[in-house]
């Protein structure tokens, strides 16, 4: 019997695990070995690892778990779940079953490239979903997006920080909402709504090309792909979804169901619009949501009832 259960051993699962083994608390993390940010070479605005490899990151904090005789880490996928607070099931998909007082739900975002032939093998090497993550490294580029909708102001965003010459590209004709079409017009950004066929190329010469025959060259492409939560498990449990398919969490990190808590990339408060999927808030989101974790267990094992 664990007393707590994290599903998802990325900075955030890792984080918890952490807090909670240093707390003495007998806690197992099973990780599906799939972290979002796998592509990338390097990740940012982490102190003190700017630059760093996403990899190491997770290696280095499996390691420091090691030191921790109470916390278990294991390779493997969560099927199911099932119970109520104090005594939740859940199975593996080899088919064991552990059984643990409390979940810490830490299973983060799934990225859903654009269906365009090269795109997901550049994703994260020179196709980059994030400005605040590898802006900086495209500074004075050649740069296209790839967006329609709200999300072109993605091409308004990077043409202000990092690039004299921009274009985007909406692979079909534009439906962007009427501000978000006059701030790209405003930029002076050129829009090529002609459908892509493909990209082909590497870091700072890219090929894009298109289905009337026509090509554009370009240094790094950014494309803010729709993402999936990894919240089936939330799911199960009952755990009430926010519209972007989120969990919705308190200021503890606590889902509506008992015992049951979640953090980092597919969780977040009602009141924020959208979470910061960055290392480092989905790290201290970790170590938050422990923290309360760690003190309920504390409360449910005293004689006397605190009020």
């Amino acid at each position: 019997m664990y007393e707590v259960i994290v599903v998802g051993g990325g900075p955030a699962g890792l984080s918890a695990a952490l807090v909670l083994g240093r707390q003495r608390r007998r806690v197992l993390v099973v990780d599906a070995g799939q972290p979002r940010n796998a592509p990338a070479a390097e990740m940012h605005m982490y102190l003190g690892r700017d630059g760093g490899s996403p990899a190491r990151l997770l290696s280095d904090g499996r390691a420091e778990l090691a030191v921790y005789p109470t916390v278990e880490f294991r390779q493997g996928r969560v099927t199911s779940v099932a119970g109520e607070s104090g005594r939740f099931t859940v199975i593996l998909a080899d088919g064991e079953r552990v059984e643990t007082s409390r979940l810490m739900l830490t299973s983060g975002l799934t990225d859903q490239p654009a269906d365009v032939p090269g795109l997901a093998e550049r994703w994260g090497k020179s196709v980059y979903h994030c400005p605040f993550c590898h802006g900086y490294e495209t500074n004075g580029k050649v740069l296209a997006v790839i967006g329609n909708g709200a999300d072109a102001m993605l091409a308004a965003y990077v043409a202000d920080r990092y690039s004299d010459d921009v274009v985007l590209c909406t692979n079909g004709p534009a439906a962007m909402p009427e501000p978000v079409a006059e701030v790209v017009k405003a930029r002076g950004i050129p829009v090529k709504e002609t459908p892509l066929t493909g990209i082909d190329g590497e870091l700072d010469a890219l090929t894009l090309r298109f289905a009337d025959g026509t090509a554009l060259t370009r240094e790094a492409v950014y494309h803010r792909a729709p993402t999936r939560p990894n919240t089936e498990l939330a799911v199960q449990l009952g755990c009430e979804l926010l519209p972007d398919g989120c969990v919705k969490v308190d200021e503890y990190g606590r889902t509506g169901v008992a015992g049951v808590y979640a953090a980092g990339d597919a969780a977040h408060l009602k009141a924020v619009p959208d979470p910061v999927t960055l290392v480092g808030p989905s790290a201290a989101d970790g170590v938050r949501a422990a923290v309360w974790l760690e003190q309920e267990l504390f409360r449910a094992g005293l004689p006397v009832a605190l009020g």
